[in-house]
């Protein structure tokens, strides 16, 4: 399915919906490529859960966490653009971070891919004449939960 993002409001809102429906074991795998924006969504959700502060990029850190209160889940927030090799992300503990937590994945490709898993929703946003897209693909434990679309 195609969302509409023609601007951050409507990034805003749409991180909202995910945030409302994420649950801990979900991975929300965000592709696209430079500035497409996949940290802009990230950020979205995030606030959504709750946090307030400032949400770095994690880039150079690879992996940053989240924890309740500050959130409403646990949450990993994971850019893998740096990682050279898939193998990498088991190197870094993801498997670690990940239990009892949900997990927005930047660049997932380059972590080996999460598309494969049940809990995952796959966005890659791409830019368009009216702004971006997020052509959303849906894993089957995402499929019966209602307000996310």
């Amino acid at each position: 399915m195609k969302i509409a993002l023609p601007d951050l409001a409507a990034t805003a809102a749409l991180g909202q919906r995910i945030a409302a429906a994420l649950r801990p074991g979900d991975v929300v795998a965000l592709s696209g490529g430079l500035g497409a924006g996949k940290t802009t969504l990230a950020r979205a959700i995030i606030a959504a859960l709750g946090h307030a502060g400032e949400v770095p990029s994690p880039s150079f850190a690879i992996i940053e966490t989240y924890d309740p209160p500050t959130v409403r889940l646990p949450l990993v927030h994971a850019d893998f653009y740096r990682l050279e090799r898939p193998e990498e992300a088991e190197e870094l503990g993801l498997d670690d971070y990940r239990h009892g937590a949900a997990l927005l994945a930047e660049w997932p490709e380059q972590a080996g891919g999460f598309a494969h898993e049940p809990a995952c929703l796959s966005i890659r946003i791409e830019t368009a004449e009216t702004g971006r897209i997020a052509i959303v693909e849906p894993g089957a434990d995402w499929l019966g939960r209602e307000g996310w679309t």
